[in-house]
């Protein structure tokens, strides 16, 4: 149980008086949603290096806050957003990735802390960015809370059997619609894109003479391709990734190293800082996957610094790369060498303009509150729907409001 911290609170019902809820929005009376946001325990929010689905977790958590909204992160480590924090482990667990008892562990604490978090401050809303978590829903479902999902991965066959199986417990969204298309069968309520500050990322017109795979060291990310068409385009080539796991490992040895020359440079894992220094100084970004890659941050963080992307066309590539605008979006890895020249006719400024337009965060809070209040206002109609359709049931409700008003007064006495 190393590194938990106890949740320091038993389950009590975290219901309110519909009067108390917009009618429709589902919200306070002054608008303002309270939102109990739960993270993946191994990486701090904002992550120093490695960390996508915690970058975007970030920087959901400041828009939602900027909007008016109260935010309540729990998960581990170090605040880091304008959100409240509450850690339910005494710090992050990278070293335990993978393994299954800190993802089920997580759940339970983290299940434990909204419990407490809605009987003292109250919440709308949970949305769960992890995997476990999804398996609380019916809980808090029980306490009167809907729970959104955000898919950050790719839907295989175990994942897509697992989403159906939560059923309309989870109200899920995508982070592309070629996701959602993949698998149209779930409960989806919403897409909506990731996004990046554009601010944060420097823009830079003069490019340097190299090409950048930014990625994990991993068979779908493809860097030996990328080793490929650099070398026939005679451009030295720039790896940095993650290269830890096993697999990656086992695929640097196998296809990458024998692959390096002289003139490429393996940079290891970039944190902020040096990624963005190697994206704004790039001719451009490789991007050769062979997955269906359900988002593809890298790619929105190269074209907010005014780099351009060559990519394969897979995944969510044609949703996020205007072909011949903000990069070429190719069929067949025969065709990257070429790409790697044509990709100078790319104006820089249309890149970032791309990314500002469609990628930034005020989209991402915007689209995020969009698809709260949408299934606020499904669980609101539910109710009001049982209400007319079960008058008993309507008197044993407010019953039961009646209750939890007495115990949570005690309390406060």
């Amino acid at each position: 149980m190393s590194g938990l911290l106890s949740a320091g609170a038993s389950r009590t019902p975290g219901v309110r008086r519909p009067s108390e809820r917009h009618p429709v929005t589902g919200a306070t009376p002054d608008g303002q949603l309270r939102i109990a946001m739960i993270v993946p325990p191994y990486f701090d929010v904002p992550p120093q290096a490695y960390g996508g689905v915690e970058a975007v977790v970030a920087d959901l958590a400041d828009a939602l806050v900027r909007r008016g909204h109260r935010v309540t992160l729990i998960g581990a480590g170090r605040p880091g957003t304008a959100a409240d924090f509450l850690p339910v482990w005494d710090r992050t667990v990278p070293e335990r990735l993978g393994e299954p008892y800190p993802e089920v562990m997580h759940a339970l604490a983290a299940r434990r802390a909204v419990e407490r978090l809605a009987r003292t401050e109250g919440v709308d809303v949970v949305h769960d960015h992890t995997f476990a978590g999804a398996l609380n829903a019916g809980g808090y479902r029980e306490l009167g809370l809907p729970t959104v999902l955000t898919v950050h991965g790719p839907v295989n066959a175990d994942m897509h059997r697992y989403y159906r199986e939560l059923g309309d417990d989870v109200s899920l969204v995508a982070i592309s619609d070629r996701q959602r298309e993949l698998a149209p069968d779930l409960n989806w309520v919403a897409t909506v894109h990731n996004a990046v500050r554009v601010r944060d990322f420097p823009f830079q017109r003069d490019k340097r003479d190299y090409a950048l795979f930014l990625g994990r060291f991993h068979p779908d990310k493809a860097p030996h391709l990328a080793l490929e068409a650099a070398h026939a385009a005679g451009l030295p080539l720039v790896l940095a990734g993650k290269c830890a796991e096993p697999i990656e490992k086992e695929y640097f040895d196998r296809e990458v190293r024998p692959r390096l020359t002289e003139r490429d440079e393996v940079f290891g894992v970039a944190d902020a800082r040096q990624k963005r220094e190697l994206l704004k100084s790039a001719r451009c970004l490789l991007f050769p996957i062979q997955w269906e890659e359900p988002f593809g941050m890298v790619m929105i963080e190269a074209m907010a610094c005014g780099t351009p992307v060559v990519a394969l066309r897979s995944g969510a590539v044609p949703e996020v790369v205007v072909d011949g605008v903000t990069g070429l979006v190719l069929d067949d890895p025969e065709q990257l060498p070429a790409a790697l020249e044509r990709v100078r006719g790319i104006e820089p400024e249309k890149c970032r303009e791309h990314v500002a337009r469609l990628f930034d965060v005020d989209g991402l809070g915007a689209g995020y509150e969009a698809a709260y209040r949408s299934v606020l206002d499904g669980a609101t109609s539910s109710l009001q729907q049982l209400r007319r359709d079960y008058p008993a049931l309507d008197h044993d409700l407010d019953r039961a409001y009646d209750r939890a008003d007495l115990q949570t007064s005690g309390e406060r006495t």
